[in-house]
């Protein structure tokens, strides 16, 4: 079979740029922000309440967010988000520099800056399938760039800058990422304004938030699609609970080594971003999200029988690889068959369920390992994994992507979307 890698447009240089930059700074601060909360206090339940501000705002307006998402124009949802978690972050710079920095306002930032990541990226999610045609090649290659960068800044380089700079004072880190969202900024408004259909103004946010939920739902795919993030959610929160306390106490691995195991599973990631668009041509869609989904299973298993660190490692880089191909090809072909109308919708839904899930499994991982055995919340965690792969094989088949691409043709152009149909499941259906 011929490649069908395809030139992106120029556009999408400048957001995936844009969405680079960006993600290095959320490095810097994700490092930054807590050890800026140590250096406030010492209690776990002021620490922890950090860290959730963060992820309360996909729980309270994750669906009405997508709606509004849906309503407004796309490219300037996304510099206007970007503009304000740049002059947010200038409140607790200057705070941190006149050293009347507190809990709260940590808190409050990370909730507000969480609300302006709600809007950027759901914007971001619906405007390329605008700027790509809802091409699905296109879409995987550019989703493959961005999860790959992604990861790349967010997971290797942001960190340990974010630590680095704030040897240099408290408020380097949080300026850094406030440059980085305006130039983000910047880019975003060089790109080009599409046109997308807008919902009826005339019913109320709730009530188009509801039908963008009533969308997932009533659509095998789609509810396949959203139940994967959603159960990995927990069996991974599990894991992450318990990795360092397992790493310690069962693999004897030291501070500096536990930071290589988490490097492990980033590398992993790239290489799975990377190949994700070839594992989809050669296999299908449908074909090589069911592959990914139980190698990320068999891989935790394997985490929770590793005799040392080297098989962890590997375990771990594994489950990242099939993660990082999961989160290219899922995206991609939602992008791909979803209306444009409802695109913000769909994503803000699917988005919400998998940040609902995260508490769960957190709460589990602890409760198993309190309960039982430091291993049993990785053991449990694969046991979800690979019962989450068998109940949505046949809802995310090659036979139903390729009914979904054969629907959403119309909306497009007719002869290209049934030209490119065939590249997304050239394989038979295995389920």
């Amino acid at each position: 079979m011929t490649s069908d890698v395809r030139k992106l447009p120029t556009g999408f240089g400048r957001l995936w740029t844009a969405q680079t930059v960006s993600s290095l700074g959320d490095g810097v601060t994700h490092a930054a922000l807590p050890l800026l909360a140590l250096t406030l206090t010492r209690d776990p339940m002021a620490l922890a309440l950090v860290t959730a501000a963060g992820t309360l705002p996909w729980l309270l307006f994750g669906m009405l967010g997508g709606a509004l998402v849906d309503r407004l124009d796309r490219r300037r949802t996304m510099w206007v988000a970007d503009t304000a978690r740049a002059a947010l972050l200038v409140i607790p710079a200057v705070a941190a520099a006149l050293d009347v920095l507190s809990i709260g306002l940590l808190a409050a930032l990370a909730f507000l800056l969480g609300l302006g990541g709600l809007f950027f990226d759901t914007a971001a999610t619906a405007y390329l399938p605008d700027l790509l045609r809802r091409d699905p090649a296109l879409l995987q290659q550019a989703n493959s760039h961005l999860r790959g960068s992604q990861t790349a800044m967010s997971g290797f380089a942001g960190p340990p800058a974010g630590s680095a700079l704030l040897t240099l004072g408290r408020a380097v880190p949080l300026l850094t990422d406030a440059v980085s969202f305006m130039l983000s900024a910047l880019l975003v408004r060089t790109l080009p304004a599409l046109p997308h259909p807008v919902p009826e103004a005339r019913e109320s946010l709730l009530r188009q938030a509801r039908a963008g939920a009533s969308y997932v739902v009533r659509s095998r795919l789609l509810l396949g699609l959203a139940l994967r993030p959603a159960v990995g959610n927990i069996a991974f929160c599990a894991v992450e609970t318990v990795l360092a306390l397992f790493a310690h106490e069962r693999l004897g691995i030291s501070t500096y080594g536990f930071g290589l195991l988490l490097t492990a599973e980033a590398t992993g990631g790239l290489l799975g971003a990377g190949i994700a668009s070839h594992l989809g041509r050669r296999l299908g869609t449908g074909t090589a999200l069911t592959c990914t989904a139980a190698v990320e299973g068999l891989a935790i298993l394997g985490l929770a029988a590793a005799p040392n660190p080297y098989v962890a490692g590997l375990a771990l880089a594994v489950c990242g690889a099939a993660m990082g191909a999961t989160m290219v090809l899922g995206p991609s072909l939602r992008q791909t068959i979803v209306p444009g109308h409802l695109m913000g919708r769909v994503a803000s839904t699917s988005r919400m369920l998998a940040m609902c899930a995260a508490p769960v499994g957190a709460f589990l991982g602890g409760w198993l390992a309190t309960t039982y055995d430091v291993r049993t919340p990785l053991y449990t965690a694969a046991g979800l994994l690979l019962a989450m792969t068998a109940v949505t094989t046949s809802m995310t088949s090659n036979r139903q992507v390729e009914a979904a691409l054969r629907a959403a043709a119309p909306a497009e152009d007719p002869e290209r979307a049934a030209s490119k149909a065939p590249a997304q499941t050239s394989a038979s259906d295995v389920g």
